[in-house]
């Protein structure tokens, strides 16, 4: 029995990661608001955040891992470069894996993803990006990639991890809750 029921939890978890990259993978066709050269403000972090706080670091990075494949597949080349392709992508939507050292703990898990992916960005903005760094942005004369950079991607990781927390204030104050933190998997 014992062996049936890990073979189920398995199933499910599997069955769990793909919808939920099926989900985030379409909620990234409906940005709210789309970034110049990359980056935007969509809900697309939210499904792969809940998917980690359920199950944990190891399937949470294949998960994320998953998601950022498809996202280089399907967000339109915006990269310039194979180092580009691996930090702006690859890299940075495979760490929203850390939500998962935060299992059952959504706030903790959604700051320290949110955090991890816009360090990643940031990095790859002030090294790989820095040549296109433009002379002013937001009305500010630009003079260092790595403050054009901390602008540049801040401008969307945080609205998009404050949208995500007010969403999950929301669904903790419902039924979901339980699914939201993988109670239910108990």
């Amino acid at each position: 029995m014992a062996a049936n029921q890990a073979s189920h939890i398995r199933l499910r978890s599997l069955c769990e990661g793909a919808i939920l990259i099926a989900l985030a993978e379409i909620l990234s066709f409906l940005p709210l608001y789309k970034m110049p050269w990359g980056g935007s403000i969509d809900l697309a972090m939210l499904p792969i955040i809940v998917y980690c706080v359920r199950w944990g670091f190891g399937p949470g990075l294949i998960v994320s891992f998953a998601h950022g494949i498809l996202q280089t597949l399907f967000e339109g080349g915006i990269a310039i470069g194979w180092e580009s392709i691996l930090g702006d992508f690859l890299i940075a939507y495979a760490v929203l894996g850390v939500a998962g050292l935060f299992r059952g703990k959504f706030w903790q898990a959604t700051v320290v993803a949110c955090s991890a992916r816009f360090l990643v960005h940031y990095v790859v903005g002030a090294t790989i990006w820095a040549a296109y760094m433009p002379e002013t942005f937001f009305g500010m004369t630009m003079t260092t990639p790595w403050f054009y950079s901390a602008l540049y991607n801040g401008a969307y990781m945080l609205p998009d991890a404050v949208i995500i927390l007010v969403i999950g204030a929301v669904l903790l104050k419902t039924p979901a809750k339980k699914y939201l933190l993988g109670e239910d998997l108990k």
